[in-house]
């Protein structure tokens, strides 16, 4: 693992709490446009740049990218965000509900990508991959970071320790109850060091943004054949946590109806592969269970362990669900674009399914057990994929508390 110190653009200690904002793809237009209003200095109005716009404007309209250029430069030019006069690696701290993680902000290489030095977990869609790569394009920076993993290293460890002990450039509690505190790091090299003797890392979120990468990187390469191949539009901004530390939420499922089956062909269906009982409690409390809420009531489902494939992607439980019930029984077969199956974070909880399902927005919705982090990473070594909406982390890094320019105005129209 390379990891590369940065000039950090940053908004002050003091203004940050203001400046940051969720990740653009946790919020849609109309909640960012609430979020943001009466608040200029919010990074919404570059990474969700649409809400200055007309209501209706597309996605992907070229004057969003215009836009979020223009917002940009505003902070700039208003010193709400500044750069780091000399190159940098930070600690970042997240504390939430009694848990804390340490993760260290740096960039990556571009090429460590490709060669599955970092690893995925995920396909991409091209029309996001597309967007994000026109939106960084055009800004000319990244204003995401990366959430990587990498499996528990104790000198790691101890470099961080030391490096919290004094006292943090940043420190404030955003509205979602997240802690954030950042230390400096200078003396950069004993980082370095210790990360180029981990063998790999992984993608746990952020696929999108890690190939929309590589796309603007192979982009300015083709404009700058004469450029230096570590140059800075090569390096990618990340934050790389140790595994043990992260937090995997469920990611829950909904469907808006139970094709040709009514409720009780349903229960029954279910039945033939595996065990169902009602229950009050809609948390599933071990791998292989599911529990399922209907029109009826809540029923806890667990899936017959003779038939339990063992490669690690068909052996996970969003893919059980979608290889034995959505698929065969419901009709579904492309749970990347049917448009009854709906994903449901699990940092919304279990009451708003019962809810879907009550108020008639679903038939059936379904409760999942988190994905294990280890087993994340066990289908990134086997370079297999898993599926869509597999892994929920929880909290979310912020935006705008660092981003990375790539140092090359290169045009967006790719």
């Amino acid at each position: 693992m390379r990891v590369h110190p940065f000039n950090m653009i940053r908004p002050h200690s003091a203004r940050a709490a203001g400046v940051s904002c969720p990740p653009y793809d946790v919020v849609d237009t109309d909640q960012a446009r609430d979020l943001a209003d009466g608040m200029p200095e919010s990074f919404l109005h570059v990474i969700r740049p649409e809400i200055a716009l007309p209501i209706g404007t597309a996605y992907n309209d070229d004057a969003v990218y215009g836009e979020a250029a223009t917002q940009f430069e505003r902070l700039l030019s208003e010193g709400v965000l500044q750069r780091d006069g000399a190159p940098s690696l930070a600690v970042y701290r997240l504390s939430w509900e009694g848990r804390t993680q340490h993760g260290i902000v740096c960039c990556c290489h571009v090429d460590d990508y490709v060669n599955d030095v970092i690893r995925r977990h995920e396909t991409t869609r091209p029309d996001k991959e597309d967007d994000r790569t026109r939106h960084l394009l055009s800004i000319d920076a990244q204003t995401g970071p990366i959430l990587l993993a990498y499996r528990d290293q104790a000198a790691i460890d101890e470099l961080v320790q030391h490096a919290i002990v004094g006292r943090p450039s940043c420190h404030f509690k955003s509205s979602d109850n997240v802690t954030h505190t950042i230390w400096d790091i200078v003396d950069t090299a004993p980082f370095i060091e210790a990360f180029n003797s981990l063998p790999c890392a992984y993608v746990a979120d952020g696929h999108h943004r890690t190939a929309s990468a590589l796309r603007a990187a192979e982009a300015m390469r083709e404009m700058h054949p004469d450029a230096d191949p570590d140059a800075e539009f090569n390096w990618f901004m990340s934050v790389l946590f140790p595994a043990s530390q992260l937090q995997v939420l469920s990611y829950n499922r909904a469907v808006s109806d139970l094709g040709d089956l009514d409720e009780d062909a349903f229960l029954s269906a279910l039945s033939d592969i595996g065990s169902i009982e009602s229950t009050k409690d809609p948390v599933p409390d071990c791998e292989g269970a599911i529990c399922i809420a209907v029109t009826s009531g809540w029923y806890r489902f667990v899936f017959d362990d003779a038939q339990a494939p063992k490669d690690p992607v068909a052996s996970l439980d969003v893919a059980l669900l979608q290889d034995r019930i959505l698929g065969p029984m419901l009709g579904i077969s492309d749970p990347r674009t049917d448009p009854r199956l709906q994903f449901i974070g699990g940092i919304h909880g279990t009451d708003c399914l019962k809810k879907r399902v009550d108020d008639g927005e679903a038939a059936a919705a379904f409760s999942m057990f988190p994905t294990r982090i280890d087993a994340m990473m066990d289908v990134s070594d086997a370079s297999m994929c898993m599926p869509p909406k597999s892994t929920w982390f929880e909290p979310k890094l912020r935006s705008g508390l660092f981003v990375h320019a790539l140092d090359s105005h290169v045009p967006a129209d790719i």
